[in-house]
C-alpha cells in the first residue's frame, strides 16, 4: 500500500510568509526560506517567494490529499508599528470574511482561524517582539476557488479560510470532509435550530424546491448519515429530516450508516428480504434481486402488487436513524424516486416537518 504524503495548511503556509516578511523590514534581505514549528510540535522550513510591495508568499503543498488549495499561493503583507500592543488581522484578496454567528471566528473578521492566527502571532513575535502589527492574508484566486467548497454555505464571503489545527495536512479527505460537514452542523445550531434536514447533495435540495416544501435549515450530509447523526446528537438538535433517493437511502433500512458504494451495497438483499416477508413468491423476488437500479425495483413491486414495501423499509429506516442517536432525537426519513417525487415516507414526516417548515 502506498505511504501517503503529508501536506502543509494554509495556516502554516500564512505563518511562514508572514514570518519571511518580518525579517524581510527588520534586515533589508528577503528570506528564500524560513523555518516555522507547526502546531504539532515540530519545525520545518519552507521556500519563500519574493513579491512585489514587500510581501512575501508560499505555495500551499497539500501533500496527496485532494485539497482545493493545493499549488495556490498564500500571500503575507505585514504592517509593523513601534508602539507595544496587539497583532491584527485583515482579508485580502481571496481571503474571506465571516457573515455569521456561530464559526470560531467573530462576525465581520477574516476567515483566519484561531490556530493559524497563534501560529501567525508566534512566528511574528520571534521577530518583532511586543510591537504591534497588522497582517493582511491574501490567497491568488481565493475567491473563485471558495465556490467549490463549503464557504459560502457556511457563512464566508469572498474567498477561502485560513484553517489548519495541527499544520500539517494528513491525506484524509473523507475525515475533512465530515469535519467540515460538522462545523456547519455547529454553526447552525448556534444560530439557534434545534432541526435540520439532511440532503444527500444538491439534486435533494433541488427537488424540495420542486415540490415547493420550503425549508430553512437545510445541510447536505454526502454519504455520511451516520457520523453526521452523532454530530447532531451531541450537540443537542431533536429533529432531523433525512431527504433523498431511495436508490441510497434504502441502506438505512439495513443500518448502512455510509451509503458510499465502496463502504456497502445490499440494496437487493433489502429488498429481497421485505419482499419476501410480505409473502411474494420466488419469480418476484429474483426479479427484484435482478433489478439494475431502484426505478426498476419501483417497476417489479407494482409488477407483483408489492408497491407498499417501500412503507415498510422507509419504517425501518427512520426506526434505525432513531437508535443511531439513542432516542434524543426524531429522525424521519423520505425516499424519492428519480424523478423527484416521494416514493415513501416514514410516519413521523408531518411532525418532523412542522418542526423544519418556513
Amino acid at each position: 500500500m502506498k505511504i501517503l504524503r503529508k501536506g502543509i495548511t494554509t495556516g502554516t503556509c500564512a505563518a511562514a510568509a508572514t514570518k519571511a516578511v518580518a525579517l524581510w523590514q527588520s534586515t533589508g534581505n528577503c528570506p528564500s526560506s524560513v523555518k516555522v514549528i507547526v502546531p504539532a510540535g515540530y519545525e520545518i522550513e519552507l521556500e519563500i517567494k519574493k513579491l512585489n510591495n514587500g510581501c512575501c508568499g508560499v505555495i500551499k503543498d497539500a501533500g496527496d490529499d485532494p485539497d482545493v488549495t493545493d499549488k495556490m499561493m498564500i500571500i503575507s503583507k505585514v504592517r509593523i508599528f513601534n508602539e507595544n500592543g496587539l497583532i491584527t488581522y485583515k482579508a485580502g484578496e481571496g481571503v474571506g470574511i465571516v457573515t455569521v454567528d456561530g464559526l470560531k471566528v467573530q462576525k465581520g473578521e477574516p476567515a483566519i482561524n484561531p490556530v493559524p492566527r497563534k501560529q501567525i502571532e508566534d512566528e511574528l513575535r520571534k521577530i518583532i517582539g511586543d510591537k504591534c502589527a497588522e497582517v493582511t492574508i491574501s490567497i491568488s484566486g481565493g475567491e473563485e476557488v471558495a465556490k467549490k467548497t463549503f464557504n459560502p454555505k457556511m457563512g464566508i464571503v469572498g474567498g477561502l479560510s485560513i484553517i489548519g489545527t495541527t499544520g500539517i495536512v494528513r491525506p484524509m479527505s473523507e475525515e475533512a470532509m465530515k469535519d467540515s460537514i460538522a462545523l456547519e452542523l455547529q454553526m447552525k445550531k448556534a444560530q439557534g435550530t434545534d432541526s435540520m434536514c439532511f440532503v444527500i447533495g444538491a439534486s435533494g435540495e433541488k427537488s424540495l424546491n420542486q415540490l415547493n416544501i420550503r425549508i430553512k435549515w437545510i445541510t447536505h450530509v454526502s454519504n455520511y448519515i451516520g457520523a453526521m447523526l452523532d454530530v447532531a446528537e451531541e450537540l443537542g438538535y431533536k429533529h432531523i429530516l433525512i431527504w433523498g433517493f431511495g436508490g441510497k437511502l434504502i441502506k438505512l433500512a439495513a443500518n448502512i450508516m455510509n451509503t458510499h458504494s465502496h463502504v456497502a451495497e445490499g440494496r437487493r438483499e433489502i429488498l429481497c428480504t421485505v419482499a419476501a416477508l410480505k409473502g411474494a413468491d420466488r419469480d418476484a423476488i429474483l426479479e427484484l434481486y435482478n433489478s439494475p437500479n431502484i426505478s426498476e425495483a419501483i417497476r417489479i413491486a407494482k409488477k407483483y402488487n408489492l408497491h407498499n414495501m417501500w412503507q415498510d423499509i422507509v419504517e425501518e429506516a427512520s426506526k434505525n436513524c432513531i437508535l443511531r442517536t439513542h432516542n434524543k432525537i426524531e429522525v424521519a426519513v423520505v425516499f424519492l424516486e428519480n424523478d423527484s417525487t416521494i416514493l415513501a415516507k416514514s410516519n413521523n414526516y408531518h411532525r418532523v416537518l412542522k418542526e423544519l417548515e418556513q
